[in-house]
């Protein structure tokens, strides 16, 4: 009987450690750093392929892997919305990354409306602590 209330504490400690050892594990963002986009501007109606231009504020840009404080480089979310800030950011048609340092693109979108986003990620595409991400913009590509 004794091992049962053992593992329940055990359980119950990794339920309330975990949380705050994935959160210190985090890289802490600079305060007031911001992600922007210099273009296209919310609401802009482009054609397609469509470059998208990053601003980034009070954080410098290095690539994926460097080790440098107050870093991190950036993701473009595309018609997606980012549902996991604990983990690295996936890689793939909506969440692209751009580990070499880029702060520029060219995306093919097709016609109709899009959303997209900027999210800085750490040395391990991480987002910071808290998050360094920019607000959703609205596209209409005609």
């Amino acid at each position: 009987m004794r091992s049962r209330y053992v593992l329940g504490g055990v359980l119950l400690a990794a339920f309330i450690v975990a949380p705050a050892l994935a959160e210190s594990l985090r890289v802490k963002a600079p305060e007031g750093a911001e992600v922007y986009f210099i273009a296209p501007s919310n609401g802009a109606t482009v054609s397609s392929p469509v470059t998208v231009k990053f601003g980034l504020k009070g954080l410098g840009v290095a690539p994926a892997g460097t080790e440098s404080e107050k870093t991190g480089h950036h993701h473009l979310l595309v018609d997606q919305k980012l549902e996991d800030y604990e983990s690295a950011i996936p890689k793939d048609e909506k969440h692209i990354h751009f580990g070499g340092g880029q702060t520029e693109t060219i995306v093919d979108l097709s016609p109709g409306t899009h959303t997209l986003q900027l999210v800085v990620g750490d040395l391990n595409h991480i987002p910071h602590m808290p998050p360094v991400e920019s607000e959703v913009i609205t596209v209409t590509v005609k």
